[in-house]
């Protein structure tokens, strides 16, 4: 079974809001989930995402692979908390 982390659409038309969920690779977009990680809203200003980089750290170390827009929110996520 090939674990993801990627991107769960939720939010209404015009308005798009993510969950970061940790999923099977051959389920749907938005279909079940095994955990989920945290949150991104591209039309926020400032700090749009909040991720749990532990557990994210830990799905990664067993094999999850995250998504390419995943990986740059895990980056900015680190830099973020490295600022403070």
């Amino acid at each position: 079974m090939a674990v993801k982390i990627r991107l769960k659409r939720e939010g209404s038309k015009g308005r798009p809001h993510f969950r970061v969920v940790v999923a099977d690779g051959r389920a749907p977009k938005e279909g079940k989930i095994i955990e989920a990680l945290g949150t991104y809203d591209p039309l926020a200003e400032g700090d749009n995402c909040k991720i749990d980089l532990e557990k994210a750290d830990e799905w990664i170390s067993k094999g999850a692979q995250p998504s390419d827009t995943v990986r740059s929110l895990i980056k900015k996520a680190r830099k973020a908390v490295a600022a403070e």
